[in-house]
């Protein structure tokens, strides 16, 4: 069994929150307005994870790799970034599991905070309207730093900012961004089995443990 941190941080997209409903209608809605081809949600979903200027260039050329026409980059992300703003949480849930994991992690009285590369103004509001905002100790965004996962530097920035030792310390995340940040920073790093990693089974990155639901953390760590 792995030992009980002082400290866990909760990835959001793919982690925390199932939020590609959102995203896939932003996305296609940014498609019809520049009168390109919708990709639908099952595509989006392997697009998703390193923030909303990657997902726009991503759908932009219909791919994971590779880059837009500037030009056309530029008039579409603003048109992205509006949708997103006013449907940032309309569809997006919490994982099966969450819940009760965010519960028992309360209770444990260990130190919580969230690192996500989403930035505050798409974060915030749906950390608020799925009721977990006020669970955490610290919010690390996308734009709170001038880095972002997979550098280690949000994760030392709220190791620091908690008083608490990277090696004390746990990442709760999905994708491969998630597992390097944490090695890089010397965090344990347990994954979700469910979450978007374009494609690809976490378990190929060697985090510390993989989970089909947050809540069985209960069981692989000891918590005495």
């Amino acid at each position: 069994m792995m030992k009980k941190p002082e400290m866990v941080l909760i990835d959001v997209d793919g982690t925390l929150v199932d939020s590609v409903p959102d995203l896939a209608y932003c996305v296609d809605e940014m498609m019809k307005a520049l009168g390109m081809p919708e990709h639908g949600e099952a595509k989006v979903r392997n697009w998703v994870g390193n923030g909303v200027e990657r997902l726009t260039r991503r759908a932009l050329i219909g791919q994971l790799d590779g880059e837009p026409d500037d030009a056309l980059f530029e008039k579409a992300y603003p048109i992205f970034l509006d949708l997103y703003d006013k449907n940032v949480c309309e569809k997006s849930c919490l994982y099966p599991g969450v819940a009760e994991a965010m519960a028992f992690l309360k209770d444990t009285g260990i130190k919580l905070g969230c690192v996500t590369n989403k930035n505050a103004q798409f974060t915030l509001p749906i950390l608020e309207k799925l009721g977990v905002k006020d669970d955490f100790e610290i919010i690390v965004c996308g734009d709170t730093l001038s880095k972002k996962k997979p550098d280690p530097e949000p994760l030392l920035h709220a190791a620091r900012e908690l008083g608490v030792s990277p090696e004390n310390s746990l990442m709760l995340g999905d994708s491969m961004s998630d597992v390097k940040a944490a090695r890089a920073a010397n965090f344990n790093i347990i994954c979700m089995s469910y979450g978007y990693n374009h494609g690809e089974d976490i378990r190929d990155y060697n985090p510390d443990a993989v989970v089909d639901r947050m809540d069985e953390i209960k069981t692989i760590i000891d918590w005495s």
